[in-house]
């Protein structure tokens, strides 16, 4: 197959396999803290590998990536678990907001005007979760206390992208898929105290977590692995806006959940934010 339409099928196929989580997060039947700790120890497991780059990266450098990336991980199941799977994917989504405000404190990154703008179009995007009330559904049981999960999922993403900027500059390589494997593996030592014992499961269970840590997680990163640096950043980008995109149709399809129509548009805008100022700074790159 042609290499350059191998890469581009390679990144669908992450972002297709990234964007099954919510409703395999929703069909098992385990507690949050059980499908968070046994999907990353699961993830963790098959990353070390599936990816010899993943130990070949083992420092001391990855740890606040990593446990950055460990908290977004757990809020991610727990927001998913309580609220709308739309919610909480376009909530994590509203990360680069909290990267431009915190950037220049953490990294020394300047602010442009351009950014202020895309900043300005994510949060009233984010505002719209807020100014309607998403009923309470049966995939959904407490979708307020998912809503701010889902917002502090976003911060932790945010942490973990400015960890790894920090990380790039003082490692050779290796580093970013050292800190999936570990970040999986710390979030699966702190869910495990809360996630035993198991008193109820059933067979599905333990095969959506097998499909989660091993296809969702695991295959996903390895597929990216083996694309991202054959792509342009921006029609990378645009590819892996497939996910968000495809997160909330599979929960419809699958488990017939219905967001409120003003989230849905509020992660429209979030998402054609990122499109429009990723597609900008593309056109200013030598």
């Amino acid at each position: 197959m042609n290499p350059r339409i191998k890469n581009r099928l390679l990144l669908l196929a992450t972002a297709f396999l990234f964007s099954t989580g919510g409703a395999a997060i929703k069909a098992c039947s385990l507690g949050s803290w059980q499908v968070a700790g046994f999907r990353s120890g699961v993830a963790s497991l098959a990353v070390f590998a599936l990816l010899p780059a993943s130990r070949r990266g083992l420092n001391w450098r990855v740890l606040p990536a990593a446990t950055a990336y460990a908290a977004t991980l757990i809020l991610f199941v727990t927001a998913t678990k309580l609220t709308t799977a739309a919610n909480a994917i376009y909530l994590q989504a509203t990360a680069p907001l909290y990267v431009l405000a915190l950037g220049p404190l953490l990294l020394g990154e300047r602010i442009r005007r351009s950014d202020l703008l895309f900043g300005a179009a994510v949060a009233m995007g984010l505002g719209l979760f807020f100014v309607t009330r998403q009923r309470t559904l049966a995939t959904a049981p407490n979708p307020a206390l998912g809503d701010v999960l889902g917002l502090l999922s976003g911060v932790g993403w945010a942490l973990t992208v400015m960890g790894l900027r920090w990380l790039g500059k003082r490692s050779d390589g290796g580093g970013a898929i050292a800190t999936v494997g570990v970040g999986n593996l710390i979030a699966c030592l702190i869910s495990l105290p809360r996630a035993l014992p198991v008193l109820h499961s059933h067979a599905t269970d333990w095969l959506v977590i097998l499909y989660l840590g091993l296809v969702q997680i695991g295959l996903a990163y390895y597929c990216l692995t083996r694309a991202i640096g054959h792509v342009p950043a921006f029609e990378a980008t645009t590819l892996m806006l497939l996910e968000p995109a495809l997160n909330p149709v599979w929960v419809w399809l699958i488990q017939g959940e219905r967001p409120a129509a003003l989230a849905v548009l509020g992660g429209a805008i979030i998402l054609s934010a990122t499109l429009v100022h990723t597609w900008t700074e593309s056109r200013k790159a030598p």
